[in-house]
């Protein structure tokens, strides 16, 4: 177990899915969590409401990732919660949408890079003079940026962006000493991904794969929380592939 005692992190959309799984898995490690939500305030409440349960340290933080000005009120909030230190920044909040380049409207592909792209990395920039040498950043990524998978080239491009950001975050803040990585998921079964709810969906999906079943949340959970521990402390600049093999 990696031990993130007298840490603090930042998780975002986390009220469900990857982050909820994330943000309980670096609680269980020690960290004080502050556990990010856009509308969904109930089911961040219910994340804390563990954490806090289990004996650790949570707060919950909102703030609507998609407005220009979002990533700069969710940084004033967390920043008035912890003062000025972040040890772990997990960018994980973020938005899909299934449709193909005929269909896509020019509203929805800004909306996938708004949440997708330029809020993760307005909010690394808002974040930054919170952070220091130790410090790391995950994002999340996934096997689209990689693999050509259904209709889902504009949220692929917002992940290949995503891929492009870690490299160059990493070149940047490496001299700081801060790291800077992402975990990429395949299918995981969240309510992101509502084609597994069927068995064709799930055939699918596992068609793709090494091994044979879903992955869940926590499947990622465990690698983000080895990224934010000191285990990983040589690693930076690189896209970790939490997808049961897919795609091989």
């Amino acid at each position: 177990m990696s031990n993130l005692s007298g840490k603090t992190a930042l998780v975002t959309g986390a009220s469900r899915g990857i982050g909820r799984a994330a943000a309980l898995a670096l609680a269980k490690a020690g960290a004080q969590v502050l556990v990010h939500y856009s509308s969904a305030q109930k089911e961040a409440d219910a994340v804390v409401e563990e954490i806090r349960q289990s004996g650790g340290r949570a707060e919950k933080v909102g703030a609507d990732l998609s407005t220009p000005n979002g990533p700069h009120q969710l940084a004033k909030h967390v920043r008035s919660i912890i003062g000025d230190r972040l040890d772990i920044l997990v960018a994980n909040a973020g938005i899909s949408k299934a449709v193909s380049i005929e269909e896509i409207s020019v509203e929805d592909f800004d909306q996938l890079f708004a949440v997708n792209v330029r809020a993760p990395y307005f909010l690394v920039q808002q974040l930054l003079p919170t952070m220091c040498s130790g410090s790391n950043i995950i994002f999340t990524s996934s096997l689209v940026a990689r693999a050509a998978v259904g209709n889902l080239s504009a949220y692929a491009a917002t992940k290949g962006a995503v891929d492009t950001l870690v490299k160059h975050l990493a070149a940047f803040l490496g001299p700081r000493g801060i790291r800077v990585n992402a975990v990429a998921p395949g299918v995981v079964e969240t309510d992101m991904s509502n084609f597994t709810k069927t068995e064709e969906g799930r055939n699918v999906a596992m068609g793709m794969q090494a091994l044979k079943r879903l992955a869940q949340p926590d499947d990622i959970a465990g690698a983000v929380a080895f990224l934010a521990s000191d285990e990983a402390r040589w690693i930076t600049g690189d896209i970790l592939q939490v997808d049961g093999g897919s795609k091989l």
